[in-house]
Order: C-alpha cells, then sequence, then structure tokens
C-alpha cells in the first residue's frame, strides 16, 4: 500500500548515486539491499555507506545540496534523522509531523525529506502476518524512544482505535500522546498487563530482552485471540519477546522486514524503479546476519 503523501522522482540521467549516513554506518545492510535491486534491474547506479560524525553532518548536506557531492539523495539513520529534516528544504507531511527524516532526495533544486520507517513497518507486518489489522481496536507499543514515533503514526494512520504507548519515564510516553493525537495514551511499564488484556497487537520498541539484566517476562496469553506480537529489533531475529510470546502460542512476526519494507521508495525516488521484497533478498540478509 503506497501511502498517497509519498512523492515520486524519476532521475535525469541514467546513472545515479545514493547513499546512507550514520555514526557508526559501517555495519549498515542498506548497500546490500540496493546493490540487490539495482543489480536486478541492472542499473548502472551507486549506493554507498559514508560514515558522517554529527559536526560534519551540515557540511555533508551542503554538498548534497550544491551538487557537489553528486548523489541523487540517501537514507539517513542514527544519529542524523532530526537534523536531516531540520536541514532539508522540503520535508513532507510525514516527516514535519515526526520532526525527523530517514530518506533524502533532490528535485527541482531543493532538497526533499520524508520518513519510510512508518511505512516499512507497516509492509512487513501486512507481508508476515497477513490480516494482522482484520481487529485493530487497541495497539500497545513499548518505548517511548525515536523508533516508536514513526510506528505510533503509522498505527494511528492505519486506523488503530487506542494505542497505549508504555514506557519507564511516563513523561516521554505523555509527550508522544500530546504530538500524535487523542487516541495515543501514556501508561507506565507497571501498567502493562492491564493494556495488555484484549489487545490485538503488541510492538516492542526498546531492547529489552537483548540483554539477560534487562529481559522481562511478559504474559500475552490476556491479548484477543488472533493477536500479534512483533519486534523491530532483527538480531537475532527471534528476540527473546518473540520467543515469549511464541512459548505462549501467540503469533509473531520478526522485524527484518521493516528494514527491507523502509528501503523501497527511497530506490525508487533515486534510481526510478520501484523494487520488490522477495524472499530471495531476505536470505540474503539473513545469511549476511550469520556472517557477523
Amino acid at each position: 500500500m503506497r501511502d498517497s503523501r509519498e512523492t515520486s522522482l524519476t532521475p535525469e540521467t541514467s546513472f545515479t548515486h545514493a547513499f546512507v549516513t550514520g555514526f557508526p554506518v559501517k555495519h549498515s545492510r542498506s548497500p546490500i539491499i540496493h546493490g540487490h535491486w539495482l543489480q536486478g534491474f541492472g542499473i548502472a547506479g551507486t549506493y554507498q555507506a559514508i560514515e558522517v560524525e554529527p559536526k560534519e553532518f551540515a557540511d555533508f548536506i551542503a554538498t548534497l545540496k550544491d551538487g557537489t557531492s553528486r548523489f541523487a539523495g540517501g537514507n539517513v539513520t542514527i544519529p542524523h534523522k532530526e537534523q536531516a529534516f531540520a536541514l532539508s528544504d522540503a520535508p513532507d507531511a510525514l516527516a514535519s509531523e515526526l520532526g525527523a527524516a530517514n530518506t533524502l532526495f533532490m528535485s527541482d533544486g531543493k532538497l526533499h525529506a520524508t520518513n519510510t520507517d512508518g511505512y516499512g513497518f507497516l509492509n512487513n507486518l501486512d507481508d508476515r502476518a497477513p490480516g494482522w489489522t482484520d481487529a485493530k481496536d487497541r495497539a500497545v507499543v513499548l518505548g517511548a524512544g525515536g523508533a516508536s514515533r514513526a510506528i505510533i503514526q503509522a498505527l494511528r494512520d492505519r486506523g488503530f482505535g487506542e494505542i497505549h504507548v508504555l514506557n519507564r519515564t511516563v513523561e516521554r510516553a505523555q509527550e508522544l500522546s500530546d504530538r500524535f493525537g487523542p487516541r495515543i495514551h501514556a501508561a507506565p511499564l507497571g501498567a502493562l498487563a492491564e493494556r495488555l488484556a484484549g489487545a490485538d497487537l503488541f510492538v516492542n520498541t526498546t531492547s529489552l530482552g537483548m540483554d539477560d539484566s534487562d529481559a522481562i517476562a511478559i504474559d500475552f496469553t490476556a491479548m484477543r485471540a488472533g493477536a500479534l506480537v512483533t519486534d523491530i529489533v532483527y538480531v537475532p531475529l527471534m528476540t527473546p519477546i518473540l520467543a515469549q510470546a511464541k512459548e505462549q502460542g501467540m503469533r509473531v512476526a520478526d522485524g527484518l522486514g521493516m528494514l527491507l519494507h523502509q528501503a523501497v521508495p527511497g530506490f525508487e525516488k533515486w534510481f526510478g524503479k520501484r523494487p520488490s521484497v522477495t524472499p530471495e533478498l531476505r536470505s540474503m540478509i539473513i545469511a549476511d546476519m550469520e556472517k557477523h
């Protein structure tokens, strides 16, 4: 499902450069994803990882705007997403509400900005858990950090009636409620069992469970029959939280597809072709993960 607020761009040349930048960025798998698509389409383009320190990011953006970098655009990851939004000339509605951008592209002499994280999140679940929105009365989102913003926005726009955001510091969850509207409800972590009762979806956006010292036990059985549990962490694919849910008989979806699907709109903007997320691509990324 393509968001109506997306802007398309057809490159003016047959040879186009794009990038992913962050600090650090050397472990990014985006070059594998985009390289696979470039090869598949037979496009004479490049996509490269460029590590940029925060103090140098504004200068990097300046070279993008004046054309000296020769990039049509690129992806932006931690810690540059908020600065990418602030330095862009034409952020779209998605990026503007989030205050953060993960995809940049040049068009008509202006640097455009969007955020495809929510798109990637939704399309991953559409792909891995068909019918997951047949019931969408209540979603529970664990965590109120930067990663949760695009997910809350996406779930709201997909039509969930209630989205409960739980965080150790409830004030941070309240900030997201204030930002995204009356369907967003803030609660402390201690209210998790209560908010899970009858829920249709649980999303973990935190690192909880990735370290034994932080692991928490969650009883998912109070959720609605057929409810879905997902985790945006994808290393390992079966995170401790997903493992708990699966042991309890819940339907689960890993977070790898979010990475894959969020890359689709950017590739189309830079290279003029809309790629597909295929089982072959997913297998390639899993094989790379297993090497490291």
